[in-house]
């Protein structure tokens, strides 16, 4: 069982700056001979097609997908300009994946044609029954403004199959992201992961925001671009910088992490994160704003405590982790680097097995959402789940 649990998941990282080395070092910490997948996650920074190369390379015929992330959660907890990957052995896990290589265009029936040829490929490994033993990752491209078409498609055609994800970042430049394919690094494209496994797992979000009593109306807005010009029918960055209390010139991603608003739907909010402020005073949002919402205003409660009640929670069900796959908003990432708990969060996340990314955005069964953690955690060989497959 400790041999099996081992090679069930591998981890690896790299800090190395060429590319060519990028791809030996993890090369040599995750290949094995029954290495069936590769997850990775990236600094924008790295030559992206001298890495693509690199790693088609080094990796032969395994399949790997990733992406380009705005820091990255390691084994050793939260790294920059690094590459964090995880190997996932063939015996435990049965891994389908495709890419989205036009997200405008992508329709419920490509959704259900790509639903069912993952299942296809998944079974042909006879590994588990796709029902109850399937959660499906989605990458994003994080500045494509079409996650919520796809996103729409895609959990349609799921169904009962849990689905979380994460948008790409770039280092917190918001010029450019990419996500990893079939030895290729693409823009405005998503891939979609099927990972089939007997193994417990459950998939799981959660933030740390609390409501105020303040409420926001958009009252104008350009959905298609994510663009609210007026909050309340005044200028919405002029409005938001009031709630708030600052003045507009003082707007940047630290009050936004600080000041987030949210769309409450039954008990539950949803954050909508603001990613910059216009010339012409408009707010443009990471995720999809519509005319006549009502947004409250939010503001971060312990953040630590909150993680903390998830995981307790998860292990109580799973038994200690094996591995948990962690998107992690980027403007979460900027409130622990401002309030001096980076330290803390970073040890907590490596004792939980994280290996992950800071997001542009994430995805929960088929919704799109900001300053989230969401991921899937695995429990070992040998747990409740593990116990019926290793017969």
């Amino acid at each position: 069982m400790i041999e099996q649990e081992s090679l069930a998941v591998r981890t690896a990282m790299s800090e190395a700056r060429d590319a060519e080395t990028v791809a030996q070092d993890l090369a040599r910490q995750l290949i094995h001979p029954h290495l069936g997948f590769v997850l990775f996650f990236c600094s924008a920074e790295y030559d992206l097609p001298a890495l693509g190369s690199a790693l088609h390379q080094y990796f032969g015929g395994v399949r790997m997908v990733g992406c380009t992330s705005a820091g990255e959660i390691t084994s050793q907890g939260y790294g920059r300009s690094c590459v964090t990957a995880v190997g996932f052995d063939h015996r435990n896990f049965s891994i389908a994946c495709e890419l989205i290589d036009e997200m405008d265009r992508f329709s419920l029936t490509d959704a259900q044609q790509l639903v069912e040829r993952l299942g296809s490929d998944c079974r042909s490994n006879s590994l588990a029954p796709i029902k109850d033993h399937s959660f499906a990752l989605t990458l994003l491209d994080g500045l494509s403004s079409r996650e919520e078409i796809v996103l729409s498609a895609l959990s349609a055609a799921f169904g009962s199959i849990p689905h979380f994800g994460g948008s790409a970042g770039d280092d917190n430049h918001l010029t450019d992201t990419h996500v990893y394919y079939d030895g290729k690094f693409h823009s405005g494209a998503a891939a979609v992961v099927l990972i089939n496994t007997w193994l417990d797992f459950e998939v799981f979000t959660t933030h740390h925001m609390l409501p105020r009593t303040e409420k926001l109306v958009v009252t104008r807005v350009d959905s298609h671009a994510r663009r609210v010009y007026e909050l309340n029918a005044e200028p919405a960055a002029e409005e938001y910088a009031r709630l708030i209390g600052v003045e507009v010139s003082d707007l940047d991603h630290q009050l936004f992490a600080a000041h987030p608003l949210a769309v409450r739907i039954n008990e539950h909010y949803y954050v909508r994160s603001i990613q910059k402020v216009n010339d012409d005073l408009s707010l443009t949002f990471y995720c999809a704003v519509e005319n006549g919402i009502v947004m409250t205003a939010m503001r971060p409660g312990p953040l630590m405590p909150n993680l903390e009640a998830v995981f307790e929670r998860l292990e109580q069900r799973l038994g200690a982790p094996l591995l948990t796959i962690g998107c992690d908003c980027f403007l979460r990432r900027l409130e622990i680097d401002g309030n001096g708990s980076s330290d803390d969060i970073s040890a907590f996340l490596r004792r939980q097995q994280v290996i992950g990314f800071n997001t542009y955005g994430e995805q929960f069964n088929g919704m799109h959402i900001n300053q989230t953690f969401t991921g899937v955690a695995i429990g070992r060989p040998g747990g409740r789940a593990g116990e019926k497959g290793a017969r």
